[in-house]
């Protein structure tokens, strides 16, 4: 079989054992749109992995590009739920194993940070990022972690702004059960966020702007972090040559066919059409 399909993972951090906990052939949500999103005939390779076959081993899926699959794993891609509970009266906010959701966001990026940022972004929802969020950053770091003890639609948040006061990464853990890389990728976004706010009202020097970009922080920096002009925050980075790119991912099964996604932690590799724009 070649096409979607929802493999499901569990992972055991403590003795690196992972055992498959649902195999789906039925095309999901999330199959759907990862399999369009990178055109990655996740069937397939999934059965040649199951094969016993490793990730540079599996040949690329188009012809002619002779790219193992693991190539592919310079992307990155970041898919985040999207909760209404706030639309439905009587609707206690706690997850588990009964779907909830009323959608789903995905992006892709050069990095995990960037990737995930883009998608917190793609909620709609009003925030601009993981940061102040509702209340949270008023509370208590005790509020905070009693409040982590069951899984919401907020969790990301509250444990976002736990981090920025102080909580341990190894008690993170053991609350939420969410592995630690993760945390630590949070971690570092709380830090690169907390020197952009000790130079609020002014322009960060060069090398903090350009990490901050790549890092996933968007167009809200300017407004809601740094509050100065956003103009002056595009024209700085402009000057250091920290500028929007495009990358192509190619659709599987489809000749001279791409999904494009942004960057800024690459060079533009999208060279723009001749052909007249439909509208």
């Amino acid at each position: 079989m070649i096409g979607g399909t929802n493999v499901q993972f569990a992972h055991d951090p403590a003795t690196g054992r992972v055992v498959v906990i649902e195999i789906n052939p039925r095309t999901s949500r999330s199959s759907a749109l990862a399999s369009k999103a990178t055109g990655f005939p996740i069937a397939l390779v999934s059965s040649m992995l199951a094969a016993g076959l490793t990730l540079d081993e599996i040949p690329y899926w188009r012809e002619r590009d002779p790219r193992p699959v693991h190539a592919l794993r310079r992307l990155r891609g970041g898919e985040v739920r999207r909760w209404a509970f706030e639309k439905f009266r009587g609707v206690q906010d706690r997850l588990g194993t009964q779907m909830r959701a009323v959608g789903e966001v995905m992006s892709i990026g050069k990095s995990y940070k960037e990737a995930f940022q883009k998608a917190i972004r793609s909620l709609e929802n009003g925030r601009p990022g993981l940061g102040f969020a509702r209340d949270f950053h008023e509370r208590s770091l005790d509020e905070l972690m009693e409040m982590l003890r069951e899984p919401t639609s907020e969790r990301q948040y509250v444990l976002y702004e736990a981090i920025r006061k102080g909580a341990d990464l190894d008690v993170l853990f053991e609350r939420t059960h969410i592995k630690r890389w993760f945390l630590e990728q949070m971690k570092e976004l709380v830090l690169l966020e907390e020197e952009l706010l000790r130079h609020a009202g002014r322009l960060p020097p060069d090398e903090l702007l350009v990490r901050a970009k790549k890092d996933g922080f968007g167009r809200p920096l300017p407004r809601k972090i740094l509050r100065v002009p956003e103009k002056d925050v595009r024209e700085r980075r402009a000057r250091l040559g920290v500028v929007e790119g495009w990358e192509a991912v190619p659709v599987s099964g489809v000749e001279n066919a791409s999904y494009y996604f942004s960057t800024y932690r690459a060079p533009d590799a999208v060279a723009a059409t001749p052909r007249e724009r439909r509208r």
